[in-house]
């Protein structure tokens, strides 16, 4: 009898955690204007739904610039402003070097 409640009760936790609602994801463009200096960017006003979109708004606007040449991108996941760091962070981190 404990046994079936035991594997009923494991087998519903399983599910749940199957088909519960992952977590969105939120990607924020920064565009580093000069790639040797790492402390400037530009942060987009906006969030994307994926990396991809990230990535094409990020290219988009360097060309819109003109710093083709010169500067660098980072999309970064759920990123969130830290008051104490004055810096935001970042679940993860992808720059324009990554594949």
């Amino acid at each position: 009898m404990f046994k079936h409640i035991f594997l009923i009760s494991g087998f519903t936790l399983i599910l749940c955690g199957c088909f519960g609602k992952s977590k969105e994801e939120k990607w924020t463009a920064f565009i580093y204007p000069d790639k040797e200096n790492n402390k400037k960017n530009i942060k987009s006003p906006m969030t994307f739904p994926s990396i991809e979109e990230c990535k094409k708004s990020s290219i988009l606007e360097i060309k819109k610039q003109n710093l083709e040449n010169i500067a660098i991108f980072k999309c970064g996941l759920n990123c969130k402003y830290h008051d104490g760091m004055k810096i935001e962070i970042c679940q993860e981190m992808l720059s324009s070097n990554d594949k």
